[in-house]
This record gives C-alpha cells, sequence and structure tokens, in this order.
C-alpha cells in the first residue's frame, strides 16, 4: 500500500500488516491449523508446529490482543443470535444459518442457535456464560439495545443490519436502499410517473426492522430524483390485502407500475382474474429472494442471504483470529442488483 503524504508531497510505502491468513499460505497449512499452534487448543505434530512458527517469524505475525486473550479458553462455537417473532420469516432466515453453518464447519466450529427474544439479556447470556467465542446478532431493529451491549461484551458481534446507532459495532447488511432506488428507477425508465408499492405490513413496521425504513428511504429518494409518485400500500390482513388488490390490480388504459416487497402469489393471482399480464398489461418489479424471483418470473433485486452471510462469518473468524479489531471497520452493505425477467416490458 502508498500513502501520499500532503505535507512534504512525499510517498510512502506502507507494508501491509500480516494476517493468519498470510501465515497460513506462508507455511502451507489451514487457517484453523494456524489458530490451533497459537491456542494450543488441539495436538499438532511438532513437523507442523515447527513450520507455522517458522512462518510467523517470518512475517512478524502479531495476533490482536483480545484474541490472544481469548485463545487459552476457546470453544469453538458460534452463537447465532436470531428470534422468532410472529413477523419473522424463518424460510428466509434459515438461509443466513445455513450459510453460517456451512462456513463454521470448514473451520471446525459448531453453531449455538438462539431463537428466544430475550433482547439483551440473550446476548449477555451467551457470552457471559462464555458459551461461545462471537455472535452473530439478526433481526436487528433501527434502534437495538443489542447493539449497545455489543460494545460492551469481551466477544467479538457482527450485527446482521445496518440500526442507527451502529458506530463502533461491526455491521454487515444487504443494500436495502440500493434496492429501493433500482427498482423505482427501472419503472421510471419504462415510463411510469406513478407506482403502488404493495410494502410490509403495519405488523412488520412497527417491529422496528432496520431494513424497512432503509429500503423506504432508497425508492422515496429515487422516486424525488425521477417524479414519481408513490403510492404505499400495507394492507394488516386478509381483508385489507384483498382491498389493495382490487386497488392495484384493476384494468387501466394504459400500462402501470406496481413495486412488490411481499404478496407476490396474491398480486399475481390477482392481475390474471383481471385478465391483466405482467410485462404487456402491467409492469411488476420485486424486493424477492432469487427463488421467489425465479419462480414468479420476476423483474427483481434479490436480497443475496447468502452473499451476506459469507461476508459476515469473513468477519467474524478475522475478529476471533485477531486479524481484525472490533467496532473499526465501516459498516458494510452487499450491492443490490437488477435482474430482468418477464414481469416487466424493456426500457
Amino acid at each position: 500500500m502508498r500513502i501520499d503524504d500532503e505535507s512534504s508531497g512525499e510517498v510512502t510505502d506502507v507494508a501491509k500488516v500480516p494476517t493468519s491468513a498470510d501465515v497460513a499460505r506462508e507455511a502451507g497449512v489451514s487457517q484453523s491449523t494456524v489458530s490451533y499452534v497459537m491456542s494450543g487448543k488441539r495436538p499438532i505434530s511438532e513437523k507442523t508446529r515447527r513450520r507455522v512458527e517458522e512462518a510467523i517469524a517470518r512475517l512478524t505475525y502479531e495476533p490482536h490482543a483480545g484474541a490472544r486473550a481469548l485463545a487459552g479458553h476457546r470453544t469453538s462455537t458460534i452463537a447465532i443470535v436470531m428470534p422468532l417473532r410472529p413477523t419473522s420469516s424463518a424460510q428466509r432466515l434459515m438461509t443466513f444459518v445455513e450459510e453460517i453453518t456451512l462456513a463454521a464447519r470448514e473451520r471446525d466450529y459448531d453453531v449455538l442457535l438462539v431463537t428466544a427474544d430475550e433482547g439483551p439479556a440473550g446476548l449477555r447470556r451467551v457470552v457471559g456464560r462464555s458459551l461461545c467465542d462471537a455472535v452473530v446478532v439478526m433481526e436487528v431493529g433501527t434502534t437495538d439495545e443489542r447493539v449497545t451491549i455489543a460494545r460492551e461484551v469481551r466477544a467479538p458481534v457482527v450485527v446482521v443490519g445496518i440500526p442507527e446507532d451502529g458506530d463502533g459495532v461491526d455491521c454487515l447488511d444487504f443494500d436495502f436502499a440500493g434496492a429501493g432506488r433500482l427498482l423505482v428507477e427501472e419503472l421510471a425508465d419504462l415510463g411510469h410517473r406513478a407506482v403502488d408499492v404493495v410494502g410490509w405490513g403495519p405488523d412488520v413496521v412497527a417491529d422496528g426492522y432496520n431494513y424497512v425504513p432503509r429500503f423506504t428511504r432508497g425508492a422515496t429518494s429515487a422516486a424525488e430524483d425521477r417524479g414519481v409518485d408513490l403510492r404505499w400500500h400495507r394492507p394488516a390482513d386478509a381483508p385489507g390485502l384483498r382491498a389493495t388488490l382490487e386497488q392495484v390490480c384493476a384494468p387501466r388504459p394504459e400500462p402501470h407500475g406496481l413495486l412488490l416487497v411481499t404478496a407476490f402469489p396474491e398480486v399475481l393471482r390477482s392481475l390474471s382474474e383481471h385478465g391483466l399480464r405482467p410485462g404487456r398489461d402491467v409492469d411488476v418489479v420485486a424486493l424477492a429472494s432469487d427463488t421467489e424471483a425465479q419462480a414468479h418470473d420476476l423483474t427483481a433485486t434479490a436480497t443475496r442471504p447468502r452473499e451476506v452471510s459469507r461476508r459476515v462469518t469473513a468477519r467474524l473468524f478475522a475478529l476471533i483470529d485477531g486479524d481484525a479489531v472490533p467496532g473499526r471497520a465501516a459498516a458494510e452493505t452487499v450491492p443490490a442488483e437488477l435482474v430482468r425477467r418477464g414481469s416487466t416490458r424493456r426500457p
């Protein structure tokens, strides 16, 4: 890496700080083997141990002090604190769990799943009882007491979400704001100046999930920039959804635009019952999983839970191994991408 010194006009070469991954490559072993040599948790052959120690000496690798303090009593367990509420999507959440578990097994780690809605007490419990080496916190609110606790506990914590009070905490998530912007811009490019949005119900909004206002801000900002009138519909129950469908699926003289974040089968079925075909009589875009988008042939931005999970576990193990300092990294988002399918005309 090179740094420009503005005061002197000189360019200085700054050596990259070596990590445990660099040690593993230098020694020709796995990263977990490096971890075991440093912690003494598992027996390692003398030949392998010597190779790792020589690589550490050559690279002048120095693990983070917090990781050294934890090394003597590791559990080889990651906790996922994921309260299952009535408004939670179990299918969506289990995709995260599966991907994190697979990554953990590659490092010979187990996963402890904590699903009770205990708030900050749950996070304090799993760390305070030394049940795990690190924690992933999910279903995070825009403001969330668990984020405050994450700054205080001794184990590394990574939050899936971008809460408003996330400074000093390792936060990662999908770019919901970017997704909202992309979807509105797609409909604007198709000539729509008014768009009906079938959004999350009032129960989801009331639970305060951080992704709802982030998506809303992105969509609203794009609508203001492009002169689009967003008409939000948030059906609270089955009768409310039926009333919404009658509004947004009624035939009109010209193709109209629909943006969906929920109720995909119901909306598409109602359009069919009204004799409307997506991509011809109506342009439909969605915030959906890849599976949902492909099943319904929807032009969509997928929320990419597997990529988010891979980045979460990479950050988590960097913290466990001492290759990163807790709370120093800026909040990171996985970029939103639009995939066009048959539910829209081409811009």
